[in-house]
């Protein structure tokens, strides 16, 4: 019998901010996929940095310990390391948040999918979620 291998799916900021109030933004296919305990869940340190700036600018409201927050929702911790830049340097211009560009770098060295409702992700060769 051949061993089970999950999906490994990283989620965009807003995908990480609306999973952890609940999921009611999510699509259904979104929420069904990163409910599915047989999938691995990975958030990026990229949305991390990006929820600990937006939410210092009141831009935007987080748990209070995001770490533990994301701990218990289950999912997986993702560094970000030197080899993602290389694909950022290539990426064409199609999208200038420089949050969501490093999320496509690390989908794209990880070969995995994105959930995100972004447009411009889309644009890229990485496959979306949502």
């Amino acid at each position: 019998m051949a061993a089970f291998n999950p999906v490994r799916l990283l989620l965009d900021t807003h995908a990480v901010t609306w999973a952890l109030e609940g999921g009611r933004r999510l699509s259904p296919v979104a929420r069904t996929a990163i409910e599915d305990t047989g999938n691995e869940i990975l958030v990026s340190a990229v949305s991390a940095w990006e929820i600990a700036i937006k939410e210092a600018m009141g831009r935007l409201e987080a748990p209070d310990d995001l770490l533990t927050a994301n701990e218990r929702a289950g999912f997986i911790r993702r560094p970000l390391g030197f080899e993602e830049a290389n694909h950022l340097v290539h990426l064409p211009r199609h999208h200038s948040d420089p949050f969501d560009r490093m999320l496509v770098a690390q989908a794209l060295h990880d070969g995995i999918p994105i959930v995100t409702c972004d447009e411009q992700i889309a644009l890229y060769q990485v496959q979306i979620v949502w």
